[in-house]
């Protein structure tokens, strides 16, 4: 959520933002949420000179009784109670205008940085960098469901009965190496300074509206029947959510966490469930990094981000690039984003392992998280990367070091997490 006072000063850019997303049909909306700011803002102007009044009302009153003169004195009780009614029926308003003007300023996307492409969708994200060298092996590297089977790791017809289409049983040594990474993950990001945490793995609607957009919570989350409670899609929600309504000490900042959890997602949409494979699932597990800090540094930290997630893949003998995100495929509270992709020698092409966001302070503004500094409190720019994200990680691990045998390289950085185990086999 953008600052009004944005909308206020300069509608236009608000708009020129809008269109830049291909948002055409959010056009009407600034000038609707222009027109309840200024309704409302009346409301509280009138709020305020009706309290003035009612307080030297009151004063005079105290004065006339002291005085003796309880029928004057009774008859501004009488224009006292008069303002009352009065400001029960403003304050109704002012409430009403208020909710009207937050509901709509939630749906107004967040204003972009200036270096995002301009382009209507994923198709017109922009290459940035590249990282490794992707290889093509002189020998057929099959699907991965059909090598994870041959290895004796992955059981999704059990899953079908116990849970249905999107679910999965990962075993033995396969289901071991998708905890070591995660497990990997983690001592990885401790050892960039980030303090390690296990958050809540459901969060209330309340939190669930100041960390996304409604497009996002509609395409995404899961609600618990009968609670106010929903299961997180990203540990991202519920670690920004800890600073919910909190002002945070200037010298603290940045707060840098990484956390782990596992992740559940609807996947509704045009791409849909994965019927074969294991790359878009209802559940995932996954080793997550945020950044509180001031707004000045929010780039410096997207890009320290970023790259920590390079460096992670590279460290898995995974070539990796970089994608920027244009502004038709950029979510309503973001204001940069990148995606980090894997090779895949089997595709002979690029797809998503994580991605890196910085939201400015919309969350902030939702959320009400500050910092108290030596001129006052302000709010903080929030951002998130995933470090790793498996089963995904897992495929990109798996097809990048399999071999002709039909076997499968254990990274050695992964080697203590597998007590050892070099080269998982066929089964």
């Amino acid at each position: 959520m953008i600052d009004i006072k944005i909308i206020r000063e300069n509608p236009e850019l608000v708009k020129e933002n809008i269109k830049k997303k291909y948002q055409m049909d959010k056009l009407p909306l600034v000038d609707e949420v222009i027109e309840l700011d200024k309704k409302n803002r009346e409301y509280q102007l009138r709020g305020d000179e009706l309290r003035n009044k009612r307080n030297n009302l009151s004063n005079q009153i105290g004065n006339l009784m002291k005085q003796g003169l309880k029928a004057e004195a009774e008859d501004i009780k009488k224009e006292v109670n008069d303002i009352n009614e009065e400001l029960e029926e403003n304050k109704v308003k002012e409430e009403e205008f208020q909710a009207r003007v937050t509901e709509i300023m939630m749906k107004i996307p967040n204003i972009m940085d200036e270096s995002v492409p301009v382009g209507k969708d994923d198709t017109e994200n922009v290459e940035n960098e590249r990282f490794g060298e992707p290889v093509v092996p002189p020998y057929e590297i099959p699907h991965h469901a059909d090598i994870i089977e041959s290895l004796g790791g992955l059981d999704k017809e059990s899953a079908g009965r116990t849970s249905g289409n999107g679910f999965y049983y990962l075993l033995g040594d396969v289901a071991r190496l998708h905890e070591a990474m995660i497990a990997y993950a983690r001592d990885f990001m401790i050892g960039k300074g980030f303090t390690y945490a296990i958050p809540p793995f459901m969060i209330r609607s309340d939190v669930v509206n100041g960390v996304m957009s409604f497009e996002e919570l509609e395409a995404m989350m899961y609600k618990i029947e009968g609670e106010d409670l929903y299961l997180i899609g990203t540990s991202e929600h519920s670690m920004i959510g800890r600073f919910k309504g909190q002002i945070v000490k200037e010298e603290e900042l940045p707060i840098c966490m990484t956390s782990y959890s596992p992740c559940f997602r609807k996947e509704v949409g045009s791409h849909g469930i994965e019927e074969r494979g294991l790359y878009r699932v209802h559940q995932f597990e996954k080793e997550e990094m945020i950044v509180l800090c001031k707004m000045e540094d929010q780039m410096e930290w997207y890009n320290k981000m970023w790259a920590m997630t390079v460096e992670f893949f590279r460290s898995l003998d995974v070539p990796v690039r970089t994608l920027e995100c244009c502004s038709g495929d950029l979510a309503d509270l973001k204001v940069k984003s990148c995606d980090v992709e894997a090779w895949s020698p089997r595709q002979q092409k690029y797809f998503e392992v994580g991605s890196c966001s910085t939201l400015g302070d919309a969350q902030a503004r939702r959320l009400s998280i500050r910092a108290k500094g030596e001129k006052g409190n302000y709010l903080v720019a929030t951002l998130n990367n995933t470090v790793v994200a498996s089963p995904r990680g897992l495929i990109a691990v798996i097809e990048n070091n399999y071999q002709e045998d039909g076997s499968v390289k254990v990274p050695e950085v992964l080697w203590p997490y597998m007590g050892g185990t070099k080269v998982i086999t066929k089964k």
